[in-house]
């Protein structure tokens, strides 16, 4: 049912910002957090943390389109070209790519908590 609903939210058929995305994210994650805290499953929230991140790295990633423009972006957020070129390489495979560690270089949790994206785990 979560899961659920953060798939429409993220859904990357939707045309809408990063920003926007972390802001519906915002309005519903905290009530979901506070109805199942009651439950001492810490490492359940930091999966779903993961996961929440991974498909908003995908959603960026599939709003970049072409190669050249990721690659382009991925320089700019400090990839060496060697890792930013073999990202680009596979454009079309955002969910894959989404999940490599150094797109976590390029797009850091830091930059969804500056969004305002909730972390479930504390």
């Amino acid at each position: 049912m979560m899961k659920d609903r953060v798939r429409h939210m993220t859904s990357r058929m939707r045309g809408r910002s990063l920003a926007q995305v972390c802001q519906d994210l915002r309005a519903y994650l905290p009530g979901w957090k506070k109805y199942f805290q009651l439950l001492e499953f810490p490492s359940v929230f930091r999966e779903l943390d993961r996961w929440i991140r991974h498909r908003l790295r995908a959603l960026q990633l599939k709003q970049w389109v072409r190669g050249v423009t990721i690659f382009r972006e991925l320089r700019a957020r400090g990839l060496s070209p060697r890792d930013a070129r073999r990202v680009a390489g596979n454009a079309s495979r955002w969910w894959h790519n989404s999940g490599m560690r150094l797109i976590g270089v390029a797009l850091p949790n830091k930059l969804f908590d500056e969004l305002g994206l909730p972390r479930l785990a504390t």
